[in-house]
């Protein structure tokens, strides 16, 4: 049973609904009935969503290993969008952390819609300096992004490179890098080294015009989001013993994508000193909170490029692939 003292009697909502995967024009808005929560489940009332690759790839179903776990044929959930922030509308009978009108952001599958059930251990409460729709953009790239740098052991005083560092996870990763007393380089694209220079990092490359394998340096930790360059030039921009963390492989081919090369460097850190890795990240609620301190204390701020209505996901989706997003894309007007 739901404890709620919410007055909405509501029983159905709009949402994104997806039957099948494939582009954005498998995206539609219906309305449909709204979940209730069980057990330790929370009901959010979304006044954001966040959109990021993993959304896409949901919606695409690619790499084909992804069906495996979400449907082969079509989205066993079939409402799309996974980060939200919005506040508490009922509560599962297992819940003990959040109550009723409480404001949350994390993760909720099925997020691009009025309501979303998330679990209990999935959120966390909204940081008290941010909008919705700026908190709605943290969830899983930050936890990503944090995740790369624990699983790359970072340490005060290291040289981290950050390939990709004007994407929703890089953006992140050098605010973090550097919060943890990094020096810092992010790689990014000609109009976007004015972000990155603003997100905090020491030095940035065009990837355009400079090769981060050729420039003499060498790094302590390279956090790869991009996901194309090859392992021999990563392993050139390494110190003999540091460490490459890959989170990115859109470049990817075959029923893996980008995980063949993901596979490779782990097959190939065996044999070297140097360390490759790679890790499978996912939203925590304790994650979230450690990012919520960091975020009130000023060290890390989301960078939102722009937001969609609800009714403007499939715009959104198609943004989203034209290399052209600086930071992050949020969904917000989920009430008609």
């Amino acid at each position: 049973m739901a404890r709620t003292t919410t007055t909405t009697t509501t029983t159905t909502m709009r949402a994104i609904v997806q039957d099948r995967y494939g582009d954005a024009d498998v995206l539609q808005l219906r309305q449909i009935a709204r979940p209730e929560p069980v057990a330790t489940e929370v009901l959010v009332r979304v006044h954001a969503a966040g959109l990021d690759r993993g959304t896409w790839h949901l919606m695409t179903g690619t790499p084909y290993l992804l069906r495996l776990a979400f449907g082969f044929r079509g989205p066993r959930n079939p409402v799309a969008g996974r980060d939200v922030a919005g506040t508490v509308e009922a509560v599962g009978s297992g819940v003990t952390r959040f109550a009723v009108g409480d404001e949350v952001y994390g993760e909720a599958p099925g997020s691009f819609a009025e309501y979303a059930v998330a679990q209990e251990d999935k959120l966390a409460h909204k940081p008290a300096n941010l909008a919705f729709e700026e908190a709605a953009v943290v969830p899983t790239s930050a936890s990503t992004a944090l995740d790369a740098l624990t699983t790359g052991r970072i340490e005060a005083g290291q040289h981290v490179l950050v390939i990709g560092a004007s994407g929703g996870v890089g953006s992140f990763a050098v605010q973090l890098a550097k919060a943890f007393g990094a020096e810092v380089t992010g790689v990014a694209g000609t109009s976007k080294l004015d972000l990155v220079r603003a997100l905090g990092a020491d030095h940035v490359l065009d990837y355009t015009r400079d090769d981060f394998a050729a420039t003499g340096d060498r790094y302590d930790l390279i956090i790869d989001i991009a996901g194309n360059p090859t392992l021999s030039r990563l392993r050139r921009a390494l110190t003999p013993t540091g460490t490459v963390v890959i989170t990115g492989g859109e470049d990817g081919r075959g029923p893996s994508g980008g995980m063949n090369r993901q596979f490779r460097a782990l097959a190939l850190s065996l044999f070297v000193r140097q360390r490759l890795t790679f890790f499978v990240g996912k939203v925590r609620g304790s994650e979230l909170v450690r990012l919520t301190a960091l975020i009130e204390a000023g060290k890390i701020t989301p960078s939102l490029d722009r937001t969609y209505r609800l009714d403007q996901v499939p715009d959104a989706m198609h943004h989203l692939t034209t290399g052209k997003v600086r930071g992050k894309l949020a969904i917000t007007g989920m009430s008609a």
